[in-house]
């Protein structure tokens, strides 16, 4: 029996965080529950996202909820990216890098591959390549 893994990012404010990668990367939003769907919810957690799934950059599925606790960001942890097209890698790097941090410059790499890294505003490590 064979497994998928997928990424399942944890938020402070998941909608706002899909609609940055669906208008940086393309997709859709597969689903979205929030909190208020469950019984027992304080008022507060209601509008919140218990579980949003989105298809991006082609048929890849991203998942977000929003925490309970503050979110961090960890350096351990990157969302690699690969593309056939440069033009949409380039451009995927920069839309990504929007208000975030551009670690390394997408550019061609001595081991023959287009590369770059970027931290967007919600603090997520994206590697960006186009072999």
């Amino acid at each position: 029996m064979g497994a998928q893994l997928n990424s399942y990012l944890m938020s402070e404010e998941a909608r706002s965080q899909a609609d940055f990668y669906l208008e940086s990367l393309g997709g859709e939003i597969v689903s979205l529950k929030t909190f208020g769907e469950v019984s027992g919810t304080p008022e507060d957690m209601k509008e919140k996202v218990m579980h949003l799934s989105l298809m991006i950059a082609g048929n890849n599925i991203l998942m977000l909820s929003d925490s309970f606790e503050q979110v961090v960001g960890n350096r351990s942890i990157s969302l690699a990216l690969t593309y056939d097209n440069e033009s949409e890698a380039r451009e995927a790097f920069t839309k990504l890098g929007e208000g975030g941090e551009n670690k390394y410059p997408f550019a061609l790499q001595p081991w023959g591959a287009h590369y770059g890294e970027v931290i967007d505003k919600f603090g997520v490590t994206w590697m960006i390549t186009k072999p």
